[in-house]
């Protein structure tokens, strides 16, 4: 641009110094033209396409979850066009600090197989009770196993003590008892599970805890004198001396102690000794307490923001519910890790196949029961239940058609795409024997000939002969590159980083790429960011961000410091948003109509005062000062400023570009709340005291208004 003025400049001069040619005057010009000079004004030109900081705060609003401080002024140094490059090519960045901050959850590099057995489910442990699984025999991971072992059974026996009493008879001789099954009622050849637990060794002698076929003993009631010498070990015997405690005295310590309390005992211990009190708690919740928390960890500190950006696309796309089934939040972690997430800016293609081909999706659309109805497991089947007469068993699984629908409606070609029912039970013919191996112990994908239709189908007007597994592979490159799918997944990312309608011209160009580059996401998203419709005014902030969107927005423009990410996964939850909470395989919706209404709006300015007054527990934010002085960046760069004083509100609000009906009433609600504010006492937490020194009260209650506020809500 710079070298663009410069040109412009030495030709005007230029211009100004070069003599006329012989005979050329301003007044040897004809009579129209001068009156044409002396009598028609130019209207100043406008452009409708957006400029300066403002351009760069767009790109940042739209390609990554929000600008956090300096950001602006790190853009502007290295130029728009070469931000969006590299941000195209994630391996290249600085990924330092984001892999420091991801060691505090190892499980989430495990395999599905090894968290499930490290991080039982109730369903391994109730194979564990019927025989089918043997327990490890000795250190933490044979106090995880029994732990879980004692609260299926006590559930067992609380339901079976409802029913009992729901039919108003006495209990049965051999109701449940809380124990597991004895050696003889287990089958003759358990499956063992004897590999090494976890990461850091615990020793191995001392006293342990009752067997599971042992009555469990009364726990005694913990003192504070009980509980205080636990929480003054040191980290490693602190963390031995829970795993040697007996059932259910390991529950009823937990449950007395303060919230303090348990913060202390968790203090000082490495991510792999927390994950061992996680797993002694619940293995379950942790699992997903990690998924969710290693997910939000990359959203707000990820150098390559619009990888994160575009794994969550590709995450709502292929959705998966996270409950599914007791296998589903296992299986979740490798697949955004190993699937989505390394191919989120690649070839649609690979993404479709490697999706097709997860366990976690094949379980959640029911592909791994779908049985082909002339295939040989069918026939054998029915078989079996003929020879038996009057104990015949009725065939759980048949055709599924559920994920045959959804790879057509959802994944590729879209609702409009020109298939019809009978393409859809053809395509779930194809896909027949498409299943996954011992799901309930992570195994995965496997192809079963047994179960796969036989013969010649028809799908799309297309043929597709009897290949086995290369029958549905080649269904899935004829789906990926359909001029139909083109437009579907362009109009889908229009929609997710242009507008809630946008431009059907866009549209065509982003499919017309996709088509010409097989299917290459990154040209895609190329073609739309040198748009004119991505750059128009009109497109400035006119995007309402999703509660995902704004609470990670929030935290990264408030520079805050991190500890404790359940408050941010909670607050999800209560606006509607919770991470793998959508049920329905469509996804959430990003267009404004559903997020935007009275009681959302309320719940979102609740949220934006307790993050700035640092009300959410383990959060703390840390208002500092850009470098750049970008005043567009308002909660960066002017909050932390000395004064505190209503005028320097209202140029902020000004400075911010408010509206000027969010200016009155953010102005009027300051002046109410401000009215209310304490002095912090002197016997408040030391923390406390110290921010609220770093950034006064006014200024915090002025931030939490100031990411509340209408404009801050859009992108």
């Amino acid at each position: 641009m710079r070298l663009l003025e410069q040109s412009l400049a030495t030709f005007v001069c230029l211009s100004l110094l070069t003599p006329l040619p012989p005979g050329w005057s301003q007044t040897s010009m004809p009579p129209a033209k001068q009156r044409s000079v002396s009598t028609k004004t130019r209207p100043d030109y406008k452009s409708d396409q957006l400029q300066g900081d403002a351009r760069i705060l767009h790109a940042l609003n739209r390609f990554t979850f929000g600008p956090r401080p300096g950001d602006v002024g790190v853009v502007r140094s290295i130029g728009l066009d070469p931000w969006f490059e590299q941000q195209l090519h994630p391996a290249a960045l600085d990924s330092t600090d984001l892999n420091a901050r991801l060691a505090e959850f190892p499980a989430m590099q495990w395999t599905p197989e090894d968290l499930l057995f490290r991080m039982p489910s109730n369903a391994i442990i109730r194979q564990v009770i019927d025989g089918k699984i043997q327990m490890p025999e000795k250190g933490a991971l044979n106090a995880v196993y029994e732990n879980a072992v004692y609260r299926v059974t006590e559930k067992k026996q609380e339901q079976a003590q409802k029913k009992q009493l729901a039919l108003n008879a006495p209990p049965a001789a051999n109701a449940m008892n809380g124990s597991a099954a004895t050696d003889a009622e287990r089958n003759e050849n358990p499956t063992p599970m004897t590999r090494d637990p976890f990461a850091t060794p615990l020793p191995d002698s001392g006293p342990m805890m009752a067997s599971a076929g042992a009555p469990a003993p009364t726990a005694p009631a913990f003192d504070q004198a009980q509980i205080t010498a636990v929480l003054d070990l040191q980290p490693q015997e602190r963390v031995y001396r829970l795993v040697t405690m007996r059932q259910p005295a390991f529950d009823d310590f937990l449950k007395s102690l303060r919230p303090q309390q348990r913060a202390q005992l968790e203090a000082g211990l490495n991510p792999a000794q927390r994950e061992v009190v996680g797993a002694l708690e619940n293995p379950e919740r942790l699992v997903v307490e990690e998924l969710t928390a290693q997910r939000l960890t990359r959203d707000i500190y990820s150098s390559a923001q619009l990888q994160e950006v575009m794994t969550d696309f590709w995450m709502n796309h292929f959705n998966v519910y996270l409950r599914k089934n007791e296998a589903t939040p296992y299986y979740l972690v490798s697949f955004e890790r190993d699937v989505i997430r390394p191919l989120a800016l690649g070839k649609f293609e690979d993404l479709l196949e490697a999706t097709a081909h997860s366990p976690a999706m094949l379980l959640y659309l029911d592909n791994s029961e779908s049985i082909g109805p002339h295939s040989l497991a069918a026939e054998r089947a029915e078989m079996a239940a003929s020879r038996r007469p009057g104990n015949q068993k009725k065939m759980r699984e048949g055709l599924n058609e559920n994920y045959a629908r959804e790879l057509m409606e959802l994944h590729t070609v879209g609702v409009n795409g020109g298939y019809t029912q009978a393409d859809v039970t053809e395509v779930a013919r194809i896909l027949t024997g498409w299943t996954v191996e011992r799901p309930q112990r992570g195994g995965g994908f496997e192809f079963d000939p047994n179960r796969h239709e036989p013969g010649t189908k028809k799908a799309l007007g297309q043929k597709f002969k009897d290949h086995g597994e290369m029958e549905g592979r080649e269904l899935l490159h004829y789906l990926a590159t359909r001029p139909a799918t083109a437009q579907f997944i362009s109009r889908k990312l229009a929609i997710r980083f242009v507008s809630d309608d946008p431009p059907q011209s866009l549209v065509d160009r982003m499919a017309n790429t996709y088509l010409s580059s097989g299917g290459d996401i990154s040209a895609v998203l190329r073609t739309l960011y040198h748009s004119p419709e991505f750059w128009s005014t009109a497109t400035y902030r006119a995007k309402v961000k999703t509660p995902l969107e704004y609470v990670v927005s929030a935290v990264r423009a408030s520079n805050a410091n991190i500890q404790n990410l359940r408050p941010i996964a909670n607050e999800l939850r209560s606006l509607g948003m919770p991470l793998y909470g959508c049920v329905p395989p469509t996804g959430y919706n990003w267009q404004a109509s559903t997020w935007v209404s009275t009681g959302a709006l309320v719940d979102r300015m609740n949220f934006a005062l307790g993050l700035a007054a640092n009300r959410l527990p383990g959060i703390i934010t840390t208002w500092e000062p850009a470098d750049d002085g970008d005043p567009a960046n308002m909660l960066a760069d002017s909050i932390p400023t000395p004064e505190s004083e209503e005028s320097r509100l209202e140029s902020f609000l000004v400075a911010g570009g408010l509206s000027e009906s969010t200016r009155s009433a953010v102005l009027q609600q300051f002046q109410q709340q401000s009215a209310q504010m304490q002095p912090v006492s002197a016997q408040a937490p030391q923390a406390l005291r110290a921010q609220a020194i770093t950034l006064g009260r006014e200024d915090q209650l002025l931030a939490g208004l100031l990411i509340g506020s209408p404009e801050f809500q859009r992108r």
